[in-house]
C-alpha cells in the first residue's frame, strides 16, 4: 500500500509541475498551448541521451531544460504574433513533429525500440545510513510543514471572508466550500506525509526519487509565486486581460509573452526529466498529445491562473484516475448481486471510460463554477 501511494505522489508532482508551466503560459499570460507536451518530450530524451553519454545527471537536466526553453523561444519568435486559433494550431503541429523525430530518428533516440537502463537520480544510495534518512525525512516534513502553513493562512482569509459574507449575505456558499477543500486537503497532506515517511525510513529509489521530486516542485512553486505576484507578473495578468491596452501602457507584450513560453516550456522540461527516471524506460508512445490535455483538466479543474490550484488539480486529477483502476472489481462485485451488470471490462473501454467521465465532470464544472475550484471568477473576466 505505502509503495502505491508513493507512486501516486511521483505521478501526481511530475504533472502538477508540468501544469505549472502551462498555467504560466495559458492562466497568467493567455497563450493557447495545445502542444505543451512537446517541452516534456524534449527534456525527457535530452536528459536520458546525455546521462547515458556520462553527463551527471545535474548537468544533463539542466541543459534538458533549457533546451526544451529554447524550443520556446523558437516557437514564440514564430508564432506570438497570430492570432489565440492560430497559436494553438502551430503549437499542437510543433509537438506532433518533436514526437515524429523521436519516433524516426533511431540514430540518435532507437527511434520507436527506446531508450532503457540510462542512469537514475540516487539509484547507488541503496542503503543509507541512520543520519542520511533522519535528513530524508527532515526534509520531507519540513516541506509539508510549510505547506500546512500556507494552508492555514489561506484558511484563515477564507473564515474572514466567510464572516463578512456571512454579514451581508446569509448564503454565502463560495467561502464555505473553500474551507470543506481546504479541511480536505489537511486531511490528505497528513495521509500523504505518513506514507512519505514510512517510505523514506524503508528507503527504496522510488522513495529518493519522490523526495526529490516533491523538493523541486515546491522550490518551482514558491518562485512562480513570487514571480506572478510582482510586477512581471502582473503584466502577463493584463496581457491575457486586454493585450491592447498593455501595449498602450508601454509594455513590449511580445517581450512578455515570450518570457512566459519559455520559462513555462523549462519547467516542462524538467517535469520531462522526472517523468523518465519514474518510467526507468522511455519511447515516443510516451509522449503523445493526450498528455498535454491532461495538463489542461488539471488547469482548469484547480483554476486557471492559480498555482495552488494547479496542484489542487493534479492531485483530484490523479485520485480520480488511480480510483478508477479499481472499477473491474467493483464490476465483479456488481456481477455477483445483479447478474445484468457486465462481468468484467478491458483496458480500452476502461481508458474510454475514463476519458467519458472526466469529461462530463468538467462540463458540469464549467456550469457551476467556470473559474474552476480555486480561481477567481472576477479575476478572469468570465462573468462579462
Amino acid at each position: 500500500m505505502i509503495g502505491y501511494l508513493v507512486s501516486l505522489i511521483i505521478f501526481t508532482a511530475t504533472y502538477a509541475l508540468f501544469s505549472l508551466g502551462l498555467n504560466l503560459q495559458w492562466g497568467f499570460t493567455g497563450l493557447i498551448n495545445f502542444g505543451h507536451v512537446a517541452f516534456m518530450t524534449v527534456g525527457a530524451y535530452t536528459t536520458v541521451l546525455l546521462s547515458v553519454k556520462g553527463v551527471p545527471l545535474v548537468i544533463a537536466t539542466v541543459i534538458g531544460a533549457a533546451l526544451a526553453a529554447v524550443l520556446g523561444l523558437t516557437l514564440g519568435v514564430s508564432t506570438l504574433r497570430l492570432r489565440e486559433d492560430y497559436l494553438a494550431i502551430v503549437t499542437i503541429g510543433a509537438s506532433e513533429v518533436v514526437r515524429l523525430i523521436a519516433l524516426n530518428e533511431e540514430w540518435l533516440t532507437r527511434g520507436p525500440l527506446g531508450i532503457p537502463n540510462y542512469p537514475l537520480p540516487l539509484e547507488e544510495l541503496t542503503r543509507p545510513t541512520l543520519f542520511s534518512k533522519i535528513g530524508m525525512i527532515a526534509l520531507w516534513t519540513a516541506i509539508f510543514v510549510l505547506a500546512g502553513w500556507q494552508l492555514v493562512q489561506w484558511m484563515r482569509r477564507r473564515v474572514d471572508r466567510l464572516g463578512r459574507e456571512m454579514a451581508v449575505d446569509k448564503k454565502p456558499p463560495v467561502s464555505v466550500m473553500k474551507l470543506i477543500w481546504g479541511a480536505a486537503a489537511v486531511i490528505l497532506g497528513l495521509v500523504l506525509y505518513g506514507a512519505g515517511a514510512i517510505a523514506l525510513s524503508n528507503y527504496s529509489y522510488k522513495a529518493g526519487l519522490m523526495l526529490l521530486l516533491v523538493t523541486v516542485l515546491a522550490l518551482v512553486y514558491w518562485r512562480l509565486e513570487v514571480l506572478v505576484k510582482s510586477p512581471w507578473g502582473r503584466v502577463l495578468k493584463a496581457i491575457r486581460e486586454d493585450e491592447e491596452v498593455a501595449k498602450a501602457l508601454g509594455k513590449n507584450v511580445f517581450w512578455y509573452k515570450l518570457q512566459a513560453l519559455i520559462l513555462g516550456g523549462a519547467i516542462a522540461g524538467i517535469a520531462g526529466a522526472f517523468y523518465a527516471w519514474n518510467l526507468t524506460f522511455i519511447n515516443p508512445d510516451g509522449f503523445i498529445p493526450l498528455i498535454t490535455f491532461q495538463a489542461w483538466i488539471i488547469v482548469v479543474l484547480g483554476g486557471t491562473g492559480n498555482n495552488a490550484g494547479t496542484l489542487l488539480g493534479a492531485v483530484i486529477y490523479w485520485a480520480y484516475y488511480s480510483g478508477t483502476r479499481f472499477l473491474p472489481d467493483l464490476l465483479q462485485a456488481l456481477h455477483s448481486i445483479m447478474p445484468v451488470v457486465p462481468v468484467s471490462i478491458d483496458d480500452a473501454r476502461l481508458g474510454a471510460f475514463r476519458i467519458m467521465v472526466i469529461g462530463l465532470l468538467l462540463i458540469v464544472l464549467m456550469m457551476a463554477r467556470p473559474q474552476g475550484i480555486l480561481g477567481k471568477k472576477e479575476e478572469l473576466t468570465l462573468g462579462r
